[in-house]
């Protein structure tokens, strides 16, 4: 009765290791030019909320809100505070490549600005492509589906 007990056990062990490196792999993103951003896939989305509470909420809100109402005028130090990513900000106004290069590389390199000063971190090296592709995700999963389908239209158009 133990011998079978321990290969039963065995078998739920090997079952489980091969359940994780299968659907581990499903989650796995390859960016690519262009639209790459899955606001629709709720792994991906759930993983974006998970990582955009740990690296982003802090700056840009728990609800997406912003660091403060009047985002667009720089603070006491000279830089623009953290926009809101929800529908009142212009987060769905750029096309998914260049908000993947504003979250990995940084605002000046990603928008060639030489000199530009951002309190945002370049997130290169603190989150794999993959976590930024889903945070991002996450982010446009909220907006309402008007807002979203511009946003397919804008990265359409961009891809040209």
């Amino acid at each position: 009765m133990r011998k079978i007990t321990v290969i039963v056990f065995c078998a739920l062990s090997l079952l489980s290791v091969v359940g994780l490196l299968y659907f581990g792999n499903q989650l796995q993103i390859q960016p690519k030019e262009g639209i790459f951003l899955l606001p629709k896939e709720t792994k991906v989305v759930k993983l974006g909320e998970k990582l955009y509470g740990s690296h982003c909420a802090s700056c840009h809100g728990q609800n997406l809100e912003g660091q403060v109402k009047e985002w667009r005028s720089p603070g006491e130090d000279g830089l623009l505070p953290a926009p809101p990513h929800d529908q009142t900000g212009h987060t769905w106004h750029h096309n998914d490549q260049l908000l993947f290069d504003i979250t990995k590389y940084g605002t000046a390199k990603a928008a060639n600005l030489e000199g530009y000063q951002s309190a945002m971190p370049a997130y290169e090296g603190t989150l794999s492509d993959e976590e930024i592709i889903a945070v991002l995700s996450f982010i446009k999963s909220t907006w309402p589906s008007e807002l979203q389908s511009t946003h397919d239209r804008l990265n359409a158009a961009t891809k040209k």
